[in-house]
């Protein structure tokens, strides 16, 4: 049960401090939800008024950090209004792998939390609109490696949302005939060569034969994991940037988000 509701910004530490060009604003933004504090940060470019698409961003599974900052600025350009969403609580802050899996496990472990969690995200992101440019009949939701497993859980709580794109994200779930309640046209990006989640695709697949809306999964040739994640810069391994297969997937969330919110 949802009990408590309520939006305030604050100040973030000196995380948020310096990653703001002169254009584009990163708004601390915090709420609790089920007795947790949660730390995120709206994104935008002020240079225009013009209202623009809202996109609900869950990184990677360092979660909130400088680079996940930098990411969501180049995701939002111009086009679109980005919530780079806290899912862990504001006291966690993962510095290495280690911390990173932690923070995932009691989320990945528990989907119905996670999916509450993410909905609750998704209530603020549309309260945001008296505060920033933000156009609520034009909502979507992004998600990198654990953030995809995020935003895949949210378009299978049945959120009423334009879209949900995943990148090099985790397929699985805890129920897979909770796809018959997806409303988001979903897109998902795989490396096809990531041996981390390709042994879920057969599963996924079999999952969203069950959707009632449209959905594409593409696996990117020769990518692994981590392809969207510039800090990833081991020459070889299992978690490595792709400059190309970031490009490319990037364009093609562009298109289908154009696609989603002119059908939506």
């Amino acid at each position: 049960m949802i009990r408590l509701r309520h939006i305030v910004i604050a100040a973030l530490p000196s995380l948020v401090a310096g990653h703001a060009s002169a254009r584009m604003v990163d708004r601390p933004v915090s709420w609790t939800f089920e007795g947790t504090r949660y730390d995120s940060v709206l994104v935008y470019d002020d240079a225009t008024t013009a209202r623009r698409p809202a996109l609900l961003m869950v990184p990677a599974w360092f979660g909130l950090n400088a680079n996940a900052i930098r990411k969501a600025e180049g995701v939002a350009g111009q086009r679109y209004v980005v919530l780079l969403t806290d899912m862990y609580g504001a006291t966690i802050r993962p510095k290495n792998t280690a911390g990173a899996r932690d923070a995932v496990a009691p989320l990945l472990s528990d989907r119905p939390m996670m999916r509450r969690r993410a909905a609750f995200a998704l209530t603020q992101l549309r309260t945001l609109a008296s505060q920033a440019p933000i156009d609520t009949t034009r909502l979507a939701a992004i998600g990198y490696c654990f953030g995809g497993a995020a935003v895949l859980d949210l378009a299978r709580s049945g959120a009423d949302i334009a879209a949900v794109v995943a990148f090099h994200g985790n397929l699985s779930t805890d129920d897979p005939a909770l796809a018959h309640a997806i409303r988001a046209r979903v897109l998902v990006m795989n490396g096809a060569d990531d041996t981390t989640t390709s042994p879920q695709f057969d599963a996924f697949l079999t999952e969203m034969r069950g959707s009632p809306a449209p959905w594409q999964f593409l696996a990117i040739g020769h990518a692994v994991h981590c392809f969207t994640e510039k800090e990833a810069t081991a020459a070889t391994g299992l978690c490595r940037y792709d400059a190309q297969a970031d490009a490319w997937s990037s364009m093609m969330m562009r298109a289908w988000l154009d696609e989603s919110f002119s059908a939506h």
